[in-house]
């Protein structure tokens, strides 16, 4: 693995919730790293298509990336607020999917569902 991928991948790890490209590049920058804002998206991409992060779309449309915790198939509950994301496991919806594609002939089916709204401790900031 390249030392830049592995130079985001860390950035990544000591990452609190999900980072934009340009954050992680604006902190890398910050830090002293001489690595350009394509090479993150580079290494964002190749850490994606290998499992090794997760990656969802947020309200407006922004890839954000996080460390995965786990290697199983997962969701995301993810505040709106602070960023907080929490890993789950969704078998009602792994079993809608499924028979949804079985019903009109899908095969191959892949997804993904990200659950948005605010956490407690924001919830409880607000209040």
């Amino acid at each position: 693995m390249s030392t830049r991928r592995e130079t985001v991948r860390q950035a990544l790890n000591e990452s609190a919730g999900f980072r934009s490209a340009q954050d992680l590049y604006a902190d890398l920058r910050a830090e002293g790293s001489k690595i350009g804002l394509t090479t993150v998206y580079r290494a964002l991409q190749a850490l994606s298509d290998a499992g090794e992060i997760d990656v969802l779309r947020t309200d407006d449309g922004e890839a954000v990336y996080r460390a995965c915790v786990t290697d199983t198939h997962h969701h995301h509950l993810v505040c709106r607020s602070c960023g907080k994301a929490v890993e789950i496991e969704g078998p009602a919806v792994e079993s809608w999917a499924e028979e949804l594609a079985r019903h009109h002939g899908f095969v191959d089916l892949t997804h993904t569902v990200e659950v948005f709204g605010t956490c407690g401790d924001c919830a409880k900031s607000t209040a």
